[in-house]
């Protein structure tokens, strides 16, 4: 387990970044720097542990960055714009901030000399189509003038700069790719967040196409578990990890139809043509992950998907 190290997390305020820092706070100092776009660390009791400090800072003001990591033994960049909706409502923004932040962000651990550097990237890179997909396997981007694929794009830019500086200047770096995350303090626009909502509320849930979109989801906790496997062995220097959970896999339209069965819902499930291109399949070899790491999910789906169900009726004012 990392212990007495000083973590420097850009958007440490967000979904993966609260749960992040809830496991490192612990047994470390955590500067968490971010513009509280989307916060979900204000819902835990780590914002005010004495261990964290938080910094409100935009990854886009370098200046401000290399100040605020001053001291840092480990950077962990989480800060992005992410979510379809708001990519295509914020292209210049997604490529700015995914692209221009991460550029910002390495000048700063150079500058700070940082003795790691983890790189949150995504499973889009893999375009519309990854079955088993390795870190070895061709990335793709869609064509121009689809916003859709801003968000894709941006992010494969990034992690060539990042593995850049690695080459280049022997910055300690990593680049993990997470495929479908979920769990309790979730924002944005998840799916099985979404899906939950409307089933505590007994709403319609909206499934986009005809639900046959496949995808393989991974529960915070395990995701979690893998990046503290990366901050603890060197090994995963120079690296990039698929992070996510093949077994749990299921279509859409089936994840639907489960929320609503474990929520005892009435929901009804209405089918709408979508505006954009999606995704029809994505699935993750996660084999390098345990042979370097000993990385190996434990939450099924069904565990999963009830956790966040107690989460978010706790917070809705509801009985578990």
């Amino acid at each position: 387990m990392l212990k007495d190290k000083t973590i420097f997390v850009t958007g440490g305020a967000g979904f993966i970044g609260s749960h992040l820092c809830a496991r490192l706070v612990r047994a470390n100092k955590v500067v968490v720097y971010d513009n509280e776009h989307r916060n979900a660390l204000k819902d835990t009791e780590v914002l005010n542990h004495p261990n964290l400090t938080f910094i409100k800072g935009d990854v886009l003001e370098q200046a401000a960055l290399i100040k605020a990591m001053k001291g840092s033994d480990v950077v962990i960049h989480l800060a992005a714009i992410a979510g379809i909706d708001t990519v295509i409502k914020k292209a210049i923004t997604t490529m700015k901030v995914n692209l221009l932040g991460t550029y910002n962000a390495l000048e700063a651990a150079l500058a700070c000399k940082v003795r790691r550097f983890i790189n949150l990237s995504s499973s889009e890179v893999y375009g519309p189509h990854v079955y088993r997909g390795t870190e070895e396997s061709l990335t793709t981007q869609g064509p121009v003038g689809k916003l859709r694929w801003t968000y894709g794009t941006s992010k494969i830019a990034a992690e060539h700069l990042v593995h850049c500086y690695f080459e280049e200047y022997n910055l300690p770096t990593t680049i993990i790719r997470p495929f479908n995350i979920y769990g309790p303090q979730q924002v944005g626009e998840g799916a099985i967040r979404k899906f939950i909502l409307s089933a505590i509320k007994d709403e319609d849930i909206i499934v986009y196409g005809d639900g046959s979109q496949i995808r393989a989801w991974c529960y915070i906790d395990d995701f979690i578990d893998g990046v503290l496997l990366i901050l603890e062995n060197d090994k995963a220097i120079g690296n990039v990890f698929n992070l996510g959970d093949p077994k749990q896999t299921i279509s859409i339209l089936g994840l639907a139809e489960e929320v609503i069965r474990l929520a005892n819902s009435t929901s009804k499930i209405l089918f709408r043509e979508s505006s954009i291109p999606d995704v029809e399949v994505r699935v993750p070899s996660i084999n390098k992950a345990k042979e370097i790491l000993g990385f190996e999910p434990k939450i099924g789906l069904e565990e999963g998907i009830l956790r966040s169900l107690k989460w978010y009726q706790k917070m809705l004012g509801g009985s578990p």
